[in-house]
């Protein structure tokens, strides 16, 4: 199993182990094509650790599945109506399968029963859905947002950088995961989420995810994220593209990036040494982006220097 030195500000560097995860999925219980059975061996073939099962309104009896050696999880997707008469898309990871809040009212109560029941909470797809910034931020208590859904790349609205960075300006230290959202086959395993846990507990997978101990990716791999002593490291997959992204226009950090004077071709790196002092102040984020045009994303990082 693979594994990553996981380290926050004043806290000791952790070993962690690493586990692959679809944390939004949709089977023949709602809208999906596949049934539980046939989206469990999809994922157990394509190397997945962790499988939530989040239909729509409705949660699945994941303990009488046969995970293949998966944690399978109980989820579920809410959508109450929300601003401008549009609704909310609520992912909720971790309810039990008895949940009995299916239909809430608003999007602040479908939070609040999520959060009551244990789940991680977070704001599904926001630029898909039409929401602002603005908007997803009136929802107290939630994890984060989507920072990549496959489901939604067909009318060009899979990726949510700017919700999410829009959000991290404003001060809301909100984390991201990227999801298949499956219906169909054209979803499946376009981007994950790399829980950094202690066990493949569901306890521990979902006090990971309430913690921030994870990154999001389509295929580039973390194998180190700390910050200690006035010092950001990261070690990662070789890339062409490594981005410290963070408040305002023109702050962002470029490590390194495909070379403009030779289309390409590249001057690639697998690692980051840095001064907190020479890195975007307040909340940032590390973006990687391989030669295939794949993306990973780490959580924000909040730098203790301010402008």
């Amino acid at each position: 199993m693979k594994k990553i030195v996981y380290q926050k500000p004043g806290m000791a560097a952790e070993e962690r182990i690493v586990l692959k995860a679809g944390l939004h999925t949709h089977t023949t219980n709602s809208d999906g094509k596949f049934s539980p059975e046939e989206i469990i061996t999809m994922y157990h073939e394509a190397g997945f650790d962790v499988l939530c099962f989040t239909d729509h309104s409705c949660t699945n009896k994941v303990s009488e599945y046969d995970g293949k050696g998966m944690t399978l999880i109980s989820g579920i997707e809410l959508h109450p109506i929300g601003p401008r008469n549009t609704r909310w898309h609520i992912l909720a990871v971790g309810v039990p399968e008895d949940f009995q809040h299916t239909h809430p009212e608003t999007g602040q109560e479908a939070v609040d029963r999520a959060n009551e029941a244990g789940a991680a909470v977070f704001c599904a797809h926001p630029y898909w859905c039409g929401f602002t910034p603005e908007e997803v931020m009136t929802l107290r208590n939630i994890l984060g947002i989507e920072v990549f859904n496959t489901s939604t790349r067909y009318i060009g609205k899979d990726f949510n950088m700017y919700c999410w960075d829009a959000c991290l300006d404003a001060g809301k230290e909100y984390t991201a995961i990227a999801v298949d959202d499956i219906h169909n086959k054209r979803d499946f395993c376009g981007g994950w989420t790399m829980i950094c846990a202690e066990s493949n507990s569901q306890e521990d997978i979902i006090k990971a995810l309430r913690q921030g101990y994870f990154y999001s990716t389509q295929g580039p791999e973390f194998t180190k994220i700390a910050v200690h002593d006035g010092m950001l490291e990261a070690e990662f997959t070789t890339c062409p593209a490594a981005v410290l992204v963070g408040r305002g226009a023109g702050s962002g950090a470029v490590i390194s990036i495909e070379n403009p004077d030779g289309p390409g071709t590249y001057s690639e790196v697998s690692s980051i040494k840095r001064d907190l002092k020479d890195c975007p102040r307040g909340l940032f984020r590390i973006q990687l982006r391989d030669a295939q045009g794949r993306y990973a994303w780490s959580n924000p990082i909040r730098n203790p220097y301010i402008w």
